[in-house]
């Protein structure tokens, strides 16, 4: 069977860090031991290395060695992703100032992963949104559908 393509914005990479929040980092450290056994493709963009760049350099130090550790296919960020990320902005999926999260979705519909792995409930990982992206994507010609799920969602799958 092939392998999920999984698209992990930056929230993911972030949780894995978190002690503020156990239940989540417990789950995302749960989702990364079956990325680092080979389970999926992994992809990034710089969307994401740019977010992680602007951390402190203590967690940047951690994300980035985790992002070495795993070793993920990085994607780039085409015209044709920030054209469709502006799309989504005009349409009000995402607002103006969370141009990165349009883009984290623009870059992996662009390159038709699977889906898009992100703890960002509020303008991602939510029904309502999947379902306003896909119909901005289908507008614009991209007819492969993304799901866009937390890592929980996709370890509570691998689990069965």
């Amino acid at each position: 069977m092939r392998k999920l393509k999984l698209y992990l914005d930056t929230s993911v990479w972030n949780f894995f860090f978190a002690d503020d929040a156990p239940e989540k980092r417990d789950v995302t450290k749960e989702f990364f031991d079956l990325i680092q056994k080979d389970c999926y493709e992994v992809y990034i963009s710089d969307v994401v290395l740019d977010e992680i760049r602007d951390a402190s350099e203590i967690k940047k130090n951690q994300l980035l060695g985790l992002i070495e550790k795993c070793n993920p296919i990085e994607l780039e960020v085409t015209d044709d992703a920030k054209s469709l990320a502006v799309k989504y902005i005009e349409k009000k999926i995402v607002p103006e100032k969370k141009d990165n999260d349009a883009l984290h979705v623009a870059v992996a519909t662009v390159n038709e992963v699977d889906a898009i792995v992100s703890w960002n409930y509020r303008h991602l990982a939510n029904l309502r949104k999947a379902e306003l992206f896909n119909g901005a994507n289908l507008e614009e010609g991209y007819l492969k559908r993304i799901e866009i799920v937390t890592p929980m969602e996709v370890s509570s799958y691998e689990s069965y």
